[in-house]
């Protein structure tokens, strides 16, 4: 049983895999080169002007306080946690990496508590992924101007989410049941 949460747990982090390189987690195409800091420091200076000269009108929260600072209004607009999505992108795929390989020890070596690590890490992984997946559509459903949204094929995300779910349940009953 072991041997087939591996596998699972492989399956599933070669979709996740595939799904960040297919798939567009809310980077511009071409970050890092000069002509795209150019371009973005330019819209960003275009979009400002813009948001300068015409200022629009406060909607929802913001409607009750009409004589709000900007500086209100952007703390009120700013997300919860700022970064979540960055510490995500990269947590994510670490703790499932880490755990895989405590994974592997443990059908390898039949150690509990490797076992118990692997199912830990990958407990810790779903809810970062969660996490992560509650950012992007918080994200794409308020885009931010000159922002781009991020967007993943919705059967990747349902076949990883499945496949996830799966290897997590598997696990939970393999330390549990063969091992305990």
């Amino acid at each position: 049983m072991a041997i087939v949460v591996l596998v699972l747990w492989a399956f599933t982090a070669m979709a996740g895999i595939y799904m960040l390189v297919t798939g567009n987690p809310g980077r511009a195409a071409g970050v890092g080169s000069p002509a795209a800091a150019a371009a973005a420091r330019s819209s960003a200076a275009v979009g400002a002007a813009a948001g300068a000269a015409s200022r629009p009108e406060p909607t929802g929260r913001n409607a009750r306080d009409v004589w709000a600072p900007p500086s209100l209004v952007a703390a009120r607009q700013a997300p919860l946690v700022p970064g979540l999505r960055s510490v995500a992108e990269f947590a994510h795929p670490a703790g499932a990496i880490v755990g895989l390989g405590c994974w592997l020890g443990f059908t390898l070596v039949h150690a509990r508590i490797l076992g118990w690590i692997g199912f830990g890490l990958s407990a810790a992984t779903v809810c970062l992924g969660l996490g992560w997946f509650a950012a992007n559509s918080r994200a794409a459903k308020h885009p931010a101007p000159g922002v781009p949204t991020p967007s993943f094929a919705r059967r990747l995300v349902a076949l990883h989410g499945s496949g996830a779910a799966l290897t997590i349940t598997l696990a939970a009953l393999t330390a549990l049941l063969l091992h305990g």
